[in-house]
């Protein structure tokens, strides 16, 4: 199988008008915290798009020089939270309607190519598109990580992010369409930064718990965790991935404990009298 992550994205054809060749009057949207891994790659697949947009909440490896070399307009904003974050980059955008991309996310030639010929008359319309989810270059075909749909292109008169912290997602108010083409997600370097992930979102998720005042016994956590795993390596085939879906069953485990934990860890420390 080839290495995706060393693919070059293949040259998009501009817009073909009545008026000659123009850019798609849609906004790629981007939220971005020293996503330099795949940002040449992400900006290369959406340049037909009229303006690129990257909010950036204090980057320090290559992202704003490699912004600067595709020309990109950078704006910056210190993060807020997902849903909060991609809010603001899409109240800042130029048009409308706009496309929210991640640093890590690599539009293939037929989903670029499918964008640029839609009909963008009804504001209400929204899309969403199939995500390929890998570990490195391994493309996750099974467990709980798929299908995985995720809605991208939207008119912001119409629709808008949530103000999730974290597992932030579109409100609509019209009908959501299926896009052809994919979004190759290279997310995880390899199986180790799986789970340095799942610690992240589980400081978030303690936070959230922690308001709404969520509990769990031990066995509850044992439970949670064991069915995780089974949930994704048996009922979701992620057998059928091999060791990645090993570890892809063991991420769901540990995401569904991990928040719970953290959010009661201080519950039993011992106090000084």
């Amino acid at each position: 199988m080839p290495d995706l992550a060393a693919v070059p994205h293949p040259p998009l054809r501009r817009r073909a008008t009545l008026s000659g060749l123009e850019k798609l009057k849609v906004s790629a949207v981007l939220i971005v915290k020293n996503g330099d891994r795949h940002l040449d790659r992400v900006l290369s697949a959406v340049g037909f798009c009229d303006e690129i947009l990257v909010l950036d909440s204090g980057s320090t490896d290559r992202t704003l020089e490699i912004c600067a070399q595709h020309q990109v307009r950078v704006e910056h904003q210190a993060f807020l939270g997902y849903g909060p974050q991609k809010r603001r980059a899409v109240e800042l955008a130029r048009h409308d309607w706009v496309l929210v991309i991640d640093d890590d996310e690599v539009l293939d030639y037929e989903g670029a190519t499918t964008i640029q010929v839609l009909d963008y008359a009804d504001p209400t319309r929204a899309w969403r598109i199939r995500r390929r989810n890998y570990i490195g270059a391994r493309e996750i075909r099974y467990s709980h990580w798929t299908p995985d749909y995720s809605l991208r292109l939207f008119n912001r008169t119409q629709a808008n992010f949530n103000d999730a912290l974290i597992h932030e997602s579109v409100e609509v108010t019209g009908p959501v369409l299926t896009l052809q083409g994919s979004l190759h997600h290279f997310s995880y370097a390899d199986h180790a930064e799986v789970f340095v992930r799942c610690a992240a979102y589980a400081r978030a998720k303690a936070a959230r718990y922690r308001e709404q005042g969520r509990r769990a016994s031990a066995l509850q956590l044992i439970f949670r965790a064991g069915w995780g795993f089974i949930q994704s390596f048996i009922f979701k085939q992620g057998f059928r991935d091999g060791i990645a879906g090993v570890v892809v069953a063991l991420s769901l485990s540990l995401t569904s404990v991990l928040g719970l934990a953290m959010a009661q860890e201080n519950d039993h420390e011992v106090v000084d009298p």
